[in-house]
């Protein structure tokens, strides 16, 4: 409704597929470096400006990102696991992958997505799957 304010809304809130908490994190992280006209549209929007904290409470807190940086590292464990057990990377879209600290991925999905996604990896990451095998990411 016109006024009011957000709630809070945690990093990892999916709306269409889109971090919807995480980006409201980066918005409140960077408020300075918007325009008057964006930061005009997250008022009305009912997101405010944030508080003012003490540089200890700045420092403790979570960055945004870390779950995926996470999902990387899982997947990339799951495919190495995988890998050296099978003695190939081409893993069924419907596979899931158990770690040793019984951690589910879906491998295939994982794998999947990765790769439609993969323009978005860094260089070290790419480094990564390709020695793992994954030819795409030597391509890339």
């Amino acid at each position: 409704a016109p006024g009011s304010v957000l709630g809070y809304v945690e990093p990892g809130a999916m709306v269409n597929g889109l971090d919807v908490g995480a980006w409201l994190v980066a918005q409140q992280e960077g408020w300075e470096e918007l325009s008057g006209g964006q930061r005009e549209r997250l008022v009305q929007l009912g997101v405010r400006p944030p508080e003012k904290k003490s540089a200890v409470a700045a420092k403790a807190r979570p960055r945004a990102g870390g779950a995926r940086a996470g999902a990387f590292e899982r997947g990339v464990a799951a495919l190495a696991q995988y890998a050296e057990r099978e003695g190939t990377v081409v893993v069924p879209r419907s596979w899931s992958e158990e770690l040793p600290d019984g951690t589910s991925v879906r491998l295939g999905v994982w794998l999947s997505n990765t790769r439609s996604r993969r323009a978005t990896l860094t260089g070290e990451q790419l480094e990564r799957l390709a020695g793992l095998g994954l030819e795409w990411a030597v391509a890339a």
